[in-house]
């Protein structure tokens, strides 16, 4: 009994000890606070303003139109202001795959399974008009800032991460559209050695088994 009320005794005295000031003691020491007065500099204020040209290095540096999808004017952009490649592509669709495609679903078609347990609003189809004809500008701006009940993922995706998924759902919203007459003259001989159905020639039925005198024909799928 004796040793628990001991033990009890040190608990309590060391719970009345951690006291706030006791944690931090920073919190005691001579500071100025934010939009406070201060002596030290002639206009009294103590939150200085920045020199004349100088940006926060979290920040990224480039035009207008790199930086916000708008143009001079304040209109969204209609071409994407960096390099195109394969790996921008690339890029842009492993982005799409984590940060859009559980609600725009993986064409951009805006059917997912978080979309239709959506009550509030559903995700729009990106692949039809009016989506489909925005100009890039605006797709930019709604993974930059957001738009509806869609977050911002400008924490998430840096600038150049960004413009590649508005690269690759641009190239989702051609590839889902596209007739023949898209694919390059040089390369439309490609589809014909390679028809629907991954280039495998139907297999035919097999005789109707009840018809006298048919023979019974395994189905199989041609190599």
């Amino acid at each position: 009994m004796i040793a628990r009320a001991a033990l009890a005794t040190s608990a309590l005295l060391a719970t009345l000890a951690c006291t706030p000031e006791s944690i931090d003691p920073m919190k005691r020491q001579p500071r100025f606070e934010r939009y406070g007065k201060s002596t030290l500099f002639p206009d009294g204020r103590m939150m200085r303003t920045p020199p004349e040209g100088t940006v926060p290095r979290e920040r990224g540096v480039g035009s207008r139109e790199l930086m916000t999808g708008l143009d001079l004017a304040g209109a969204p952009v209609k071409s994407i202001p960096i390099a195109l490649n394969r790996e921008l592509l690339d890029q842009g669709r492993h982005n799409f795959e984590i940060f859009c495609a559980a609600c725009h679903g993986l064409v951009g078609d805006g059917d997912s399974i978080v979309a239709r347990n959506m009550n509030l609003r559903a995700p729009p189809n990106l692949l039809i008009a009016p989506y489909s004809t925005r100009p890039v500008g605006h797709y930019y701006r709604v993974i930059n800032e957001g738009f509806g009940l869609m977050a911002p993922y400008s924490a998430e995706l840096n600038v150049r991460e960004r413009w590649g998924v508005v690269a690759y759902l641009r190239a989702l919203q051609l590839s889902q559209s596209a007739t023949v007459k898209d694919v390059p003259a040089d390369q439309r001989a490609s589809l014909d050695r390679h028809p629907a159905g991954g280039g495998r020639q139907a297999t035919p039925e097999p005789p109707n088994r009840a018809t006298p005198g048919a023979e019974p024909v395994e189905k199989k799928e041609l190599p």
